[in-house]
């Protein structure tokens, strides 16, 4: 118990300590996101706090995965830190200028290949492979896009943190529960900073590795028990339908679907007069009402995993689809008003 208050205070207090300082360090480089048409903020904000949930993953992950009870092979643990440091490595030269796709695309899929090489040498088959990259890709991507206002994406690792360890914990892998927890945990020191209004952006360096750490965290699992993946894609089911659905759309219509854009649902949400606070509340309470339930459910009854977790996406989507029209719907409302 001591052990394990203590890889969390620890977390914590790196977590607070770095994105204090990165604030004034962002401030003097000039890595100030400014307020734009693609934007969603309306004052000029320094990026680039994630750092501080590096630092702490960095200095805690290896002891927690290797020591803890039930640690990891040293291979899997090797792989996941080398991985994760080139994604933050790559997000941190863009926080500070721009990086291109292909460079960047190159660091996300070599930092998910070395994981990726390490879960595979504890006896997976080989033809996982291609699906882990597409996995582990998807979800850096997935989770810089829906990094666009104050809080939401610390507020969903807080929760997908708090709940994988609570997956990892039933299954019996108590070192992989407190590696999520340490995640958690650290989200919550960025979060304090984070919080609408923010004083700092999470920056590419915290979105792309800490996509990289929740698809790593949920292919442990995955691997430890096949069916745990199904409760921990409904916690996941928030963001992966709105930044899936929005990437789908943008591509039905021929539009530079890797570009900056505001476009999401929670984007949308916001352009229509919503708070940022009243938007992270509105994700929150799908997680807590919806996607916890639910993927309580499916962990007690995995023979029904599955279907549980195609129940969720399809009222997720419908959902998607009924708030995206009524915004659209608003938006072409006001525009015609405006032309009266």
């Amino acid at each position: 118990m001591f052990v394990t208050i203590g890889w969390l205070s620890c977390s914590f207090l790196i977590t607070l300590l770095v994105v204090r300082a990165s604030i004034s360090y962002a401030r003097r480089r000039g890595m100030l996101d400014l307020p734009g048409q693609r934007r969603s903020h309306s004052v000029a904000t320094p990026r680039g706090g994630g750092i501080g949930v590096v630092v702490a993953m960095l200095g805690c992950l290896p002891g927690v995965l290797c020591a803890a009870p039930a640690g990891w092979p040293l291979g899997v643990t090797a792989g996941l830190l080398a991985g994760f440091l080139l994604v933050a490595v790559a997000g941190w030269w863009d926080d500070h200028r721009s990086l291109p796709v292909l460079p960047r695309l190159f660091a996300q899929l070599l930092g998910t290949g070395l994981f990726s090489a390490g879960l595979l040498a504890t006896g997976m088959p080989a033809w996982w492979l291609p699906l882990l990259l597409v996995g582990g890709v998807w979800s850096i991507n997935l989770h810089n896009f829906m990094d666009g206002i104050d809080g939401l994406l610390a507020q969903q690792a807080i929760f997908l943190g708090a709940g994988l360890a609570l997956l990892a914990w039933q299954a019996a892998q108590p070192a992989l529960a407190l590696a999520a927890a340490v995640m958690a945990v650290s989200l919550a020191g960025f979060w304090w900073f984070n919080r609408p209004p923010a004083k700092i952006f999470m920056g590419d360096v915290g979105s792309g590795s800490i996509g990289l750490l929740i698809f790593a965290f949920t292919a442990m699992l995955w691997r430890v028990e096949a069916a745990l993946v199904w409760p921990a894609l409904i916690l996941s089911s928030a963001f992966a339908v709105d930044a899936s659905l929005t990437l789908l759309t943008r591509m039905w219509r021929g539009r530079r679907w890797y570009t900056a854009h505001r476009e999401h649902l929670y984007q949308w949400t916001v352009r229509r007069g919503a708070t940022h606070a009243q938007t992270d509340l509105a994700y929150l309470g799908w997680n807590l009402l919806v996607a916890a339930p639910t993927a309580w459910l499916a962990c007690s009854h995995l023979r029904l995993a599955l279907p549980i977790t195609m129940a969720v996406y399809a009222v997720a989507s419908t959902v998607w689809l009924a708030l995206k029209r009524r915004c659209l719907r608003r938006n072409l409302n006001g525009t015609s008003h405006v032309a009266a």
